[in-house]
């Protein structure tokens, strides 16, 4: 993908007592962590469902069920000093195997140098209290704002 094109891609909010499933980032050239839900880029002819199914079968071979669309961001951003633009599908769901919801994992990014990555269980609190942000901009406070109304 070239830096220069504007990249769909779907994310999922997994959630289980009081906590998202995010995977840690790091930004070399800010020296910054990073938050993010698990998911990834719509390939052509995909639907976001799709796409979500997909990416989360090859980071953390896991199959997820009852999808459900909650809302989307236009996400513009600077990434190791390069501007990315995203819109960004965000979905929720729920993992077939329970046992994942008792458990850090570790996933592997669908590049071709299968780069690890770490994926934690936080709450809203533990990622404000650890001042890193999470992304896409926007996504904390829907969360947030979505909550109340649970």
């Amino acid at each position: 993908m070239s830096w220069r094109e504007i990249r769909p891609i779907a994310i999922c909010l997994f959630y289980y007592n009081n906590k998202f499933l995010v995977f840690e980032g790091f930004d070399k050239v800010k020296n910054e962590f990073f938050y993010r839900p698990l998911g990834g880029a719509i390939e052509f002819g995909e639907y976001g469902e799709q796409a979500l199914k997909r990416e989360i079968k090859e980071e953390i071979q896991a199959e997820v069920i009852d999808i459900n669309f909650l809302t989307l961001f236009e996400n513009i951003f600077v990434f190791e000093e390069n501007i990315g633009h995203e819109i960004v599908l965000v979905y929720d769901g729920v993992f077939v195997d329970k046992s994942l919801y008792k458990k850090n994992l570790i996933g592997v990014e669908d590049d071709e140098n299968q780069t690890k990555f770490n994926a934690y269980w936080k709450s809203l609190d533990e990622i404000k209290q650890e001042n890193r942000p999470l992304y896409p901009d926007g996504l904390y406070k829907f969360i947030k704002k979505s909550l109340i109304h649970h």
